[in-house]
């Protein structure tokens, strides 16, 4: 017997909509991305984008367990000398707390152009509103 391998072609995509409020970051991410990438269908493929749109809500209502919101720290570099900026979890959820969940959870996903595909079938909101009743996204409990 033959390994089934999946074809994009053959690949169904459903949309799912994700409560992100009192979810703990860390669990929330990995869960999204076993949607996004497709490993909770029995025709996952490794080298072909099989997984599933994913709607996130509520967004600023993410919890971090423990001090990390103090202590956990987001680091980047401009490229310049002396260019490194380091911003807290609490600085950047009061910034942008859409920007915690994104970042959590595209760092869950493979870093090749096909972990970048699977990254834009993520969508993430602060509220409970979004632009995506029209795919009507089935709620799932995580």
């Amino acid at each position: 017997m033959t390994t089934y391998l999946a074809k994009p072609t053959d690949v169904r995509r459903k949309w799912y909509l994700v409560d992100a409020e009192g979810k703990t970051l860390g669990r929330l991410a990995s869960r999204v991305a076993i949607l996004l990438r497709g490993k909770h269908k029995p025709t996952f493929t490794p080298h072909v984008d099989t997984g599933d749109h994913v709607v996130v809500v509520n967004a600023d209502k993410i919890r971090l367990t423990g001090d990390k919101f103090k202590t956990k720290t987001y680091i980047h570099h401009t490229g310049y000398p002396g260019g490194l900026k380091v911003l807290t979890a609490e600085h950047v959820h009061a910034k942008n707390p859409t920007l915690l969940v994104e970042r959590a959870i595209k760092g869950m996903l493979p870093k090749s152009p096909l972990g970048k595909r699977m990254g834009r079938k993520l969508k993430v909101y602060a509220g409970t509103a979004h632009p995506h009743q029209a795919q009507r996204p089935e709620p799932i409990n995580l």
